[in-house]
């Protein structure tokens, strides 16, 4: 299989070591990571299991795979999933991304360079501009692409006929993509964040893949500090390495790997030294909410935005975060997970305190 990445392929991301979307740094260890074939894919089971069926089924036929939408919170290994479809179907995938396409004529390049039966994966897909979507439409459902040239009386339209393709789109905000859109794909997966032990094996697994010594117990450590994301548990496996080869002769056992997670201030739920600043800005300024976006993001010297997309989600996933129309507010398991005691919790101490000293 052919994997190749077009040129225009653009990524946003934070610098921050539990950040899940994707860094010009994680292609030096995601690249040889990336699973090849549907067996070798850990988790996603009940994905994997349709998947199968839908792969079987086309093989049978002679068939290209219909298209497919993967969606959910990135680094789940949405990508990787396009190139084990590629494989299991024995063709070439050709990978960009929806802010790369600006032009009608950029997606066209793309789909007539496509071979019988093709993966075009496209990230981002709810980035797409409404021009670019109004040319997919017919080569998703026709196999064609109407194109248009000239103006007024010198106008022509030529209909081009396309080899038969898949295309695999891949979101983060399924909501944002248009329903016309939507609809023309036949299969649409939802992943899902992985389990501690899902990761544990997957970090187990990308240690031998890259000749690290690992136990049991150091696995499951890294793996339980990663945020349900494999990106995240591979770069963590990468960092704790340096540790380990100080700490415990290049083999990361589970004091190596807590070691080195607690120097690089990720805890025991995934969460940084950023996300705890915080929950303790909330907590200790503004008697834990509700605050507005607008307030928090200034007194913690961020943008309202970056507080949105970056650090809200995976706060309100561990039910640390809460959003309310008023504001945003601390949960009780925050206030415990800080070592503070829930306001909750301090009055009714403070009331039986009054009650034993009548």
């Amino acid at each position: 299989m052919n994997y190749e990445v077009t040129e225009n392929s653009e990524y946003d991301f934070e610098n921050r070591m539990v950040a899940p979307e994707y860094t010009p740094e994680d292609a030096e260890v995601e690249n040889p990571l990336r699973p090849k074939r549907l067996n070798e894919y850990i988790g996603q089971d009940k994905v994997k299991e349709n998947l199968s069926v839908f792969i079987e089924a086309a093989r049978l036929r002679k068939e290209p795979l219909d298209h497919v939408l993967l969606y959910g919170p990135p680094g789940l290994g949405k990508t990787t999933l396009a190139g084990v479809i590629a494989n299991e179907m024995d063709v070439n995938v050709r990978i960009t991304s929806g802010p790369a396409i600006e032009k009608p004529g950029d997606l066209a390049a793309l789909l007539t360079n496509l071979n019988e039966g093709d993966v075009l994966f496209i990230d981002e897909i709810h980035r797409l501009s409404r021009s670019v979507e109004e040319i997919l439409y017919p080569a998703m459902e026709d196999f064609a692409l109407d194109i248009i040239t000239g103006k007024g009386q010198m106008a022509a339209s030529y209909h081009l006929p396309l080899p038969k393709f898949t295309l695999v789109g891949a979101t983060t905000r399924a909501g944002q993509l248009s329903a016309p859109l939507r609809d023309r794909f036949g299969v649409v997966l939802r992943l899902e964040l992985y389990t501690p032990q899902q990761l544990a094996e997957i970090v187990t697994r990308s240690a031998r893949i890259l000749q690290i010594p690992i136990e049991a117990d150091g696995a499951l450590e890294i793996a339980s500090r990663s945020r349900g994301t494999p990106r995240i548990a591979n770069r963590m496996l990468k960092r704790v390495r340096d540790f380990a080869q100080i700490i415990s002769d290049g083999v990361i056992t589970y004091q190596s790997a807590k070691i080195g997670l607690d120097r690089l201030e990720v805890d025991e739920v995934g969460l940084d030294a950023n996300d705890r600043r915080l929950l303790k800005t909330l907590i200790q300024y503004y008697n834990g909410g509700p605050v507005g976006i607008e307030t928090l993001a200034t007194a913690i010297g961020e943008e309202a935005v970056t507080l949105e997309d970056v650090y809200e989600p995976y706060l309100m996933q561990i039910g640390f975060l809460s959003r309310t129309p008023r504001g945003r507010c601390a949960t009780p398991a925050a206030y415990l997970h800080l070592g503070l005691t829930p306001p909750a919790l301090a009055e009714k101490e403070s009331m039986q305190q009054k009650i034993d000293g009548i």
